[in-house]
């Protein structure tokens, strides 16, 4: 990959890429609002002081829109028929968080369910994990998906509370449980990448009976209960998941970062951090990196070829941000950009992004 040296100082190369960037990302773009949401409350009550600061007529007819687009109607017919059934077989405390907001929306159960549900798909991303010369980890990430401009006014920041303190950090969208970007102070972070395997909606309905995660249920599930990287990499390695997903994990010391390539029942690849022999940085989108990249869609390769022109002497969460401002790795779908390093969790940072 040509890492820079360590004395290295930003070429031609660099200097143009951040002014495109510059030009793609105009005034700094908007952080989320920050909400807290506490884990000492009943599951039931936990989201409702975030509701109370949204127009909920707004977020009806986006639920209505996302479902009404994303979800087939014999899932939908179905689900309505067995949702309390299903209930059962799900992971706590989200489905009772779910059942919580669905009461003030005044929604059902199964479109609530389904609503979070739909976001396990078609959430076309890119990951980073990278180390710098110094041995820092750094992680970064850009969340692509339709509805955009829903969802760029439902992406909130939230700091999950237990015993009044910040156990994790996460952002997602307002209504959503689950999480496909966060953090655990000091010791790890992780986002997740979709990868598109199969029949969806027939194999999640199966999955869900057997007891199997939704994917970001895992991730949050990971940054409320692993204590370090290895633990975290684990749980998210060998989960049982209703879809198949990349996971990216950072830690905090030299050479913790990997892409986790997942099957439903366990990992297809381990895709670790080698700085040692010039793999200072790994890129995930949607695609496995064992294979070429479809051309119509090749977010990997600018990607790569930005990392290259910062080189390693010059990462930082400031220079991965505008990595992920390089077209077409932002692009007319992405909602947000996070940029992370869990051994500084305060720099952990949100933006939400538009090339209207």
């Amino acid at each position: 990959m040509g890492p820079a040296g360590p004395g290295a100082r930003p070429g031609l190369a660099l200097l143009l890429l951040l002014a495109g960037a510059e030009v793609l990302a105009a005034a700094s773009p908007p952080a989320p609002p920050l909400f807290n949401v506490s884990l000492d409350a009943a599951p039931e009550l936990r989201w409702l002081p975030v509701l109370r600061h949204f127009d909920l007529d707004f977020l009806r007819a986006t639920m209505a829109h996302i479902l009404g687009n994303k979800v087939p109607k014999w899932v939908h017919a179905l689900i309505g028929k067995v949702v309390e059934e299903l209930a059962r077989f799900l992971p706590q405390p989200f489905t009772d968080e779910i059942r919580g907001m669905c009461e003030v929306l005044n929604y059902s159960l199964a479109d609530c369910l389904l609503l979070n549900l739909a976001y396990e798909s078609t959430a076309f991303c890119t990951s980073i994990v990278a180390q710098d010369s110094r041995g820092h980890i750094y992680h970064g990430r850009n969340l692509d998906y339709p509805f955009g401009n829903f969802l760029r006014k439902l992406t909130v920041d939230v700091q999950f509370l237990k015993n009044g303190q910040v156990a994790f950090t996460g952002t997602t969208f307002v209504g959503y449980v689950g999480l496909w970007t966060g953090q655990s102070p000091y010791k790890f972070t992780v986002s997740g990448d979709e990868r598109d395997e199969g029949w969806w909606w027939e194999n999640v309905i199966a999955a869900l009976f057997q007891r199997h995660y939704p994917v970001s249920w895992l991730i949050r599930a990971t940054l409320s209960e692993s204590e370090n990287f290895q633990a975290a990499v684990y749980k998210l390695a060998k989960t049982p998941l209703i879809a198949d997903v990349y996971y990216i994990v950072g830690g905090t010391s030299p050479r913790e970062g990997v892409v986790i390539t997942r099957n439903r029942n366990g990992p297809a690849d381990i895709w670790p951090l080698d700085p040692l022999n010039g793999a200072w940085f790994r890129v995930e989108t949607n695609y496995d990196h064992w294979k070429p990249v479809p051309k119509k869609d090749d977010r990997r390769t600018p990607a790569i070829k930005a990392l290259n022109a910062t080189g390693q002497a010059n990462l930082s969460l400031e220079t991965l941000f505008q990595v992920l401002s390089v077209f077409p790795v932002y692009n007319n779908y992405t909602v947000y950009t996070t940029v992370m390093s869990a051994a500084n969790p305060e720099k952990y940072t949100t933006r939400i992004r538009s090339l209207g």
